[in-house]
């Protein structure tokens, strides 16, 4: 398997740093993906792996070996770009080969490999057309297909889905994780879409300003952020000031909340952040006042919009559970045991 180490791996353009001081070990044959609003430095990262931009500092290993200064052509990494970068005058079948061209190798077996990864993307039978003739969707196999013509140590994909429509990018997001299960190829997409993200990835690694914030499962990055930009980031959360008194009570608008065991404390005492999902807020009989201000029939799950003390809070039920308040109304809030998370300021 080729593990991919990061060490310090910074990148500075002038006085700004676009990567900063990031360290990682990720395991081979893992699905990552790499998230973070515009600007936080991921497409920089992906582009300092597939040797598009050379590091100001750090060290980037694949497999144990040292590929800081090896040129993008002897990498051996496969590439989708967000722009797809297909050519249009060549064929469907030349472009999965294009790699393999530029490697010299004969043309049957370029042949022979373009119809094999056409079959694994569900394009038989299409080497002879040519791109126009594709839908977005068949554009989107063409070039996975590219990438994976090499048979690459890493495969980086950049932003793939961004340009489908949502069935289409739903649809997709399952073929490529399908198909990377398959290869077991080390595989690291940059998006900002946190479903895809959070329903694709073995392995989230979240970035705000160059640096990493968070890395972990899915499921443990969204119940057990780090902090409070991972928390506002990751899905939807509801992020209460509040005051630690000590590490089992916590006071909420002057009101005091004991907290569970299962509940999670990233805090010292003193002024912090509480952070509950929404699937995690609960209406009682006692508990914080807050107004009904709107309400949502999603059809799978019903969100009601609180005001509590000028702070938004968003409360989701599934319909069996559906409150009988209506807008306007004051009603009381909890929280689920194990649903707070205390975060630093």
């Amino acid at each position: 398997m080729n593990d991919l180490s990061l060490r310090g791996v910074t990148k500075r353009f002038g006085a700004t740093a676009a990567v900063d001081d990031v360290t990682l070990d990720i395991p081979g044959g893992k699905f990552i993906c790499l998230l973070g609003p515009s600007g936080c430095g991921k497409t920089t990262l992906l582009r300092l792996l597939a040797g598009l931009e050379e590091p100001t500092s750090g060290q980037i290993l694949v497999g144990g070996r040292d590929q800081t200064h090896v040129p993008t052509h002897r990498r051996d990494f496969g590439m989708v770009f967000q722009s797809l970068a297909l050519f249009p005058h060549l064929s469907v079948g030349e472009n999965v080969a294009y790699p393999l061209a530029i490697r010299g190798t004969p043309r049957a077996q370029r042949r022979a490999r373009a119809e094999e990864l056409l079959s694994l993307v569900q394009l038989s039978g299409m080497a002879d057309r040519r791109i126009h003739q594709l839908s977005g969707g068949q554009r989107q196999r063409v070039a996975i297909a590219r990438g994976l013509a090499i048979d690459p140590k890493l495969f980086l994909l950049d932003e793939p889905l961004s340009a489908l429509d949502a069935n289409l990018r739903e649809h997709m997001q399952i073929e490529l994780r399908q198909i990377q299960t398959r290869l077991g190829v080390t595989t690291l997409v940059v998006t900002h879409d946190q479903k895809e993200a959070l329903t694709m990835a073995d392995i989230v690694i979240v970035m705000d300003r160059g640096r990493v914030q968070q890395m972990g499962a899915p499921m443990e990055v969204y119940r057990d952020p780090a902090n409070a930009f991972v928390a506002g980031f990751i899905g939807t959360s509801n992020l209460l000031p509040c005051r630690l008194l000590d590490p089992a009570t916590l006071e909420v608008s002057g009101q005091r909340l004991p907290l569970a065991g299962q509940d999670r404390v990233k805090a010292a005492p003193g002024p912090a952040i509480l952070s509950v999902r929404p699937e995690d807020v609960r209406l009682g009989p006692e508990g914080l006042p807050a107004r009904v201000t709107f309400i949502r029939d999603l059809g799978e799950s019903v969100q009601l919009v609180l005001d509590h003390a000028g702070q938004e809070v968003t409360a989701l039920f599934s319909p069996r559970e559906r409150p009988e308040v209506g807008i306007g109304e004051t009603v009381a809030l909890t929280f689920a045991p194990g649903g707070r998370v205390v975060l630093a300021p």
